[in-house]
């Protein structure tokens, strides 16, 4: 019996997946966006990466979405961890080679993490992906330099700057653009730094968002003596 569902299941996988790529005369697509946003998603947004024109600019607002998902997050779990009073920690010292491996590479994957955020409407990532890797950098922070700890008013600044910065600027498409998110600045040229309007702006916007609202999440989640 389990067997046999196991297989009814394989099969209704295997034939949704069919339909979906086209791959039998009756499963042909009954869309066309994915062809749409390939061919044209770098003449109407000036980004190369196609995957950023979708994320930041055709479905935008699902973003900000899910943003603001990560943002009740962190909110609840410091609320629930914390109870707003203040942490004291009286950790062991780390070892020498996590020491100076936290002084040594701790500014290098803040750079890494912010260069991921601003290429990336010409490379893979963007702002959440180089908001995850300014977050390991405060990882490294907490596991090798256990005496420092990120401060709260800088990373709610950063936070609530980011977040701002993403509403005031889809807001101004719709006032200049007619829809939330329109990309109403200069696209430029594409593969040049400075390009694709407003996508470069949003996900600096959101790496600083993410990187600081991951960053408080594992700030909670470290363990008080």
């Amino acid at each position: 019996m389990r067997r046999g569902l196991s297989i009814l299941l394989l099969i209704v996988v295997a034939l949704g997946i069919s339909l979906s790529l086209g791959e039998i005369p009756f499963g042909r697509p009954k869309t066309k966006v994915g062809r749409y946003y390939i061919d044209e998603g770098m003449k109407e947004t000036g980004a190369v990466n196609i995957v950023t024109s979708v994320v930041v600019n055709y479905r935008g607002f699902d973003t900000l979405g899910e943003v603001t998902v990560l943002f009740i997050a962190a909110i609840g779990l410091g609320a629930v961890l914390t109870g707003g009073g203040e942490k004291k920690r009286k950790a062991e010292p780390a070892s020498l080679v996590l020491y100076t491996g936290c002084r040594l590479l701790f500014p290098l994957i803040l750079i890494f993490g912010a260069y991921v955020f601003v290429h990336g409407h010409l490379t893979p990532g963007g702002g959440f992906q180089g908001g995850a890797i300014i977050a390991s950098g405060f990882l490294l922070i907490y596991l090798g330099c256990r005496e420092r700890r990120i401060s709260p008013v800088a990373s709610s600044l950063a936070e609530s700057l980011g977040g701002l910065v993403f509403v005031v600027i889809g807001l101004l498409g719709i006032v200049l653009g007619g829809y939330f998110l329109s990309n109403f600045l200069p696209k430029g040229t594409p593969n040049a730094l400075v390009s694709a309007g407003v996508i470069p702006i949003i996900y600096i916007a959101v790496g600083f968002k993410v990187g600081s609202e991951l960053a408080s999440i594992i700030d909670n989640l470290i363990e008080e003596s």
